[in-house]
């Protein structure tokens, strides 16, 4: 008999409909299962049973009462399916026992995110980091403190036999002689202690002209290219400081940049580029300006929702979040048609591994931010990532002190994972989101622990749109 005593099936089991699949996740094991009609009912039966009673738990009594109108002996079959399934640990698998994620004393830096310019050439209306200053004066990175952020990371780096320096503003290739000359200073750094650096840049695409482009190229500089979508959503949000857009000048930089890389990973791992877009209540028709950017011949796209102040006239409202979720709709409609006409795109957030996905520490704790990444200013100072910079309670130190974490705050991010989230503990998605972006749910509570709802139910959404992708890649190869 199938073994339900004391089990949560809503935490542990998530059904749900996408495009013409009846669809079964396995919470603890990752499994996917496509499931009729009858076994889609039973479960959601149980589910609603549960749910009713207060959290019914007893194995008998829920069998006895789930499935009433499905005749004795399909009910019967089903569950022997489901037992059988359980006996595998692919559906109704045990819950994974909750402990917490085990760190070193000392935090071992992975990444830095250098901010090597604190001014821009744009003045894009979402900017979370006030256009480019991350609203204090607009500085751009010495050598020197760069060379001092290099040499935090290889004394923080442990025995990692790699590490990351993303180099991020503001907008970067406005300290272009500067991002040579660390480039240059971190892979003599590496090759001394017998280590392999690797560099990401994130850039407006204004200066990134055919110089520029091939330099970071040949370095193995990975480049994350950012672009709104159509001309006019693009312009509207990014545009000059005398009000034009961005449009015009960037995407002939964007397109020669993504020629010189047709082979990049639809992971973003490697040397690789990826364009990526904000989508705002304007275009909540996404969908769109990712298939503009696929028409084009850009293989590699990432489209993520705004961040913003419930005043801004840019943020999402109650009545946006159905077009938002249709549109997530299409998109994953279209992402397979695209690939049958062997035009095939990545979007990022539809890659979703199952099977080849972090450990389960990092998938409690998330992107590691405020002890395995940070960001550090252009005066040297340390915070937990580039969307903590210029916030005084969570700066960490600077490079320029001898020790310069501070425990607590390291302390804190460290217990910032699931099992300490309140939202997170029942949702099925605990382990494939990890609670969400720390700056995201302390813009919009002031906690790290309490979740932004809205990112939650994108990311939700995200994810069920993925998993259906999965599933029918699968079966197209089987078709093959």
């Amino acid at each position: 008999m199938l073994n339900i005593s004391n089990y949560n099936i809503k935490k542990n089991v998530h059904i749900y409909r996408q495009g013409d699949l009846n669809i079964a996740y396995d919470v603890n094991s990752g499994s996917l299962h496509v499931i009729d009609e009858y076994t889609y009912s039973l479960i959601e039966d149980m589910i609603r049973l549960q749910d009713e009673n207060n959290n019914l738990l007893d194995e008998e009594k829920l069998l006895f009462e789930a499935g009433k109108n499905i005749e004795t002996a399909v009910k019967r079959e089903i569950l022997l399916e489901l037992e059988q399934l359980q006996n595998q640990n692919l559906l109704f698998s045990q819950e994974v026992e909750e402990k917490e994620p085990h760190y070193p004393n000392q935090p071992l830096i992975k990444a830095i995110c250098l901010h090597v310019s604190h001014d821009c050439n744009l003045r894009c209306q979402y900017c979370f980091a006030g256009t480019g200053s991350f609203k204090g004066k607009r500085e751009l990175m010495t050598s020197e403190t760069g060379k001092r952020a290099i040499d935090f990371l290889f004394k923080h780096n442990g025995n990692r036999q790699s590490c990351e320096v993303d180099f991020f503003g503001g907008e970067p290739l406005l300290n272009m002689p500067v991002i040579k000359e660390l480039i240059n200073y971190g892979k003599t750094v590496a090759q001394q202690a017998g280590k392999k650096i690797k560099f990401t840049l994130t850039t407006n695409a204004v200066l990134l002209d055919k110089i520029t482009a091939e330099y970071l190229d040949n370095e193995g500089v990975s480049v994350v290219l950012s672009l709104d979508g159509r001309k006019e959503v693009n312009d509207r949000m990014r545009s000059f400081p005398n009000g034009k857009g961005s449009y015009d000048i960037i995407m002939p930089h964007i397109l020669h940049f993504s020629q010189l890389r047709p082979g990049s990973s639809p992971y973003a791992v490697g040397q690789y580029y990826y364009v990526r877009g904000t989508y705002t209540r304007y275009n909540t028709d996404f969908y769109k300006d990712v298939l503009h950017m696929a028409d084009l011949g850009i293989k590699r796209i990432s489209v993520e929702p705004v961040i913003a102040s419930p005043n801004d006239d840019y943020a999402f409202r109650e009545e946006d979040i159905d077009k938002i979720k249709q549109s997530y709709d299409i998109l994953g409609e279209k992402v397979l048609e695209y690939k049958l006409k062997g035009r095939g795109f990545s979007f990022f957030h539809f890659n979703a591994g199952l099977d080849e996905g972090p450990c389960l520490p990092k998938r409690l704790s998330g992107c590691g931010a405020g002890h395995e990444y940070v960001a550090i200013s252009p005066d040297g100072s340390i915070y937990p990532c580039h969307q903590f910079v210029g916030q005084e309670d969570y700066k960490l130190g600077t490079v320029y002190q001898d020790n310069p974490l501070k425990e607590e705050l390291i302390k804190k991010f460290r217990s910032a994972h699931v099992y300490n989230k309140n939202d997170c503990r029942m949702c099925w998605a605990r382990y494939s989101c990890s609670g969400g972006c720390h700056a995201a749910n302390v813009a919009y509570s002031g906690e790290l622990t309490k979740v932004y709802p809205l990112g939650c139910e994108l990311q939700k959404k995200r994810l069920e749109v993925a998993y259906y992708l999965k599933i029918k890649e699968a079966q197209l190869k089987e078709t093959v």
